[in-house]
């Protein structure tokens, strides 16, 4: 089902101090898809490495082995070299499933498009944060907001976390790119811990209950490593749609011994 929170409060966006204006006023709200959405590890199946001639069948699949996000990966060929699908897709994948629809922007001038996402279904939004998505972060945050989703921020692996943690207190969720963004099956890069151990410092030095999500390489192996130092959304695509048994797969990511 759709979660939706109250809208922000009106900010002013006309001078330099915007940024400090929408994070000393925006309320730290956190909207949540579960009951104590921190305790629990959240596996979100990127449906981009889906079988898209058989999609509704393969949500449904997902859906049924446990998972609980849906992961939309949307690329415009310009923020990454790579194309993928848009609001058409995400709104089919809406009407096939009750699951939270977790929706990944790595495009430039996310603003224009947001609305578009929101109708279609999304419950979360993620946008960059690097200056070459070529759109105002407070603002485009600020729209999420007031639309009743979810906001959160991504950090592509050369981006120093420097530059979201002045956002921490205004997200609902921090996303941490373990690869490249762009192309699946790329190698899960370790380095970018240091990003989620800072987040989950963060989240403690404030009592605050961000979700720190982790995306790119992830199995069973790099599942425990990003869970071990403050992760609790894990994205997955290849590890589980070219698993021969999704609910297996599902389990192991999130750490539960396979009985059978």
């Amino acid at each position: 089902m759709k979660q939706r929170g109250a809208p922000s409060s009106a900010f002013c966006f006309s001078s330099e101090c915007c940024t400090a204006v929408f994070i000393a006023t925006l309320p730290s709200l956190h909207y949540s898809f579960t009951a104590s959405l921190v305790a629990r590890i959240i596996i979100a199946p990127s449906v981009l490495a889906a079988d898209f001639s058989r999609l509704s069948d393969e949500i449904h699949r997902i859906e049924t082995a446990g998972a609980d996000w849906i992961h939309c990966d949307i690329m415009d060929g310009h923020f990454v070299d790579n194309i993928s699908f848009g609001p058409d897709i995400v709104g089919f994948v809406r009407k096939e499933t009750s699951l939270p629809l977790d929706v990944h922007l790595m495009i430039e001038h996310a603003e224009h498009y947001v609305p578009r996402f929101i109708k279609a279904g999304a419950n979360s939004i993620t946008v960059h944060v690097e200056p070459e998505a070529k759109h105002d972060v407070v603002k485009t945050l600020r729209q999420i907001r007031e639309a009743g989703c979810r906001a959160g921020l991504t950090l592509n692996p050369e981006t120093a976390f420097d530059l979201v943690e002045p956002f921490l207190g205004t997200i609902d969720m921090l996303l941490v790119m373990t690869v490249h963004p762009g192309f699946g099956g790329q190698e899960f890069r370790a380095d970018q811990m240091e990003k989620v151990r800072r987040a989950a410092a963060w989240n403690k030095s404030r009592g605050r209950k961000i979700d720190i999500e982790v995306d790119g390489g992830i199995n069973d192996r790099t599942a425990r490593i990003s869970i071990e130092n403050g992760a609790n959304v894990l994205v997955a695509g290849n590890s589980i749609f070219h698993s021969t048994d999704y609910a297996k797969a599902i389990r192991e990511l999130r750490g539960v011994p396979d009985v059978n």
